[in-house]
């Protein structure tokens, strides 16, 4: 007897894939209700009223600077390059109180500046990110010859290997 209940085959009963669907349905609902509430500006606040707001106004006045122009540079390359000569010529973006103060140690900022260029090698300047980390380097250099809070930035105006 306890063959026989044994070989009986168990039903089992069928899963029913209404709460797969009911799940699938909410989830569509509650993401397409995020993205609603996202897009409409309901959940983040309404960034569109703020920039109208912005627009309705005078634009902010220019900050108070200077530029001092740095005496033009040719400098000789290493012997290696297949360009000789480096042209650069440069202006120092500075707050105008301190304009007066810079043009009087613009030698010492050339001197800097010559020696640093003098250093690098080829391979240095012609890379393609090489002018962005030069102006970096040269940014900092000057800043440290000029003390702080007298040069905000540093414009290369040419920048030409022949």
């Amino acid at each position: 007897m306890t063959d026989a209940v044994a070989e009986a085959p168990q039903e089992t009963p069928k899963s029913s894939k209404l709460p797969l669907i009911l799940g699938l349905v909410a989830a569509l609902l509650g993401g397409g209700g995020g993205f609603y509430a996202t897009y409409s500006g309901m959940l983040f606040g309404d960034e569109s009223a703020e920039s109208a707001e912005q627009t309705d106004t005078a634009p902010d006045a220019l900050p108070d600077v200077a530029f001092v122009a740095v005496d033009p540079m040719v400098v000789s390359l290493s012997p290696g390059a297949q360009s000789r000569h480096l042209r650069f010529r440069a202006q120092l973006e500075v707050p105008s109180q301190y304009a007066s103060d810079v043009e009087s140690i613009l030698p010492r900022v050339v001197d800097v500046l010559n020696g640093y260029l003098r250093a690098l090698e080829t391979a240095d300047i012609e890379s393609p990110s090489a002018l962005t980390r030069l102006r970096a380097q040269m940014l900092r250099r000057v800043q440290i010859v000029a003390g702080p809070g007298r040069i905000n930035d540093l414009l290369i105006m040419e920048f030409v290997l022949n």
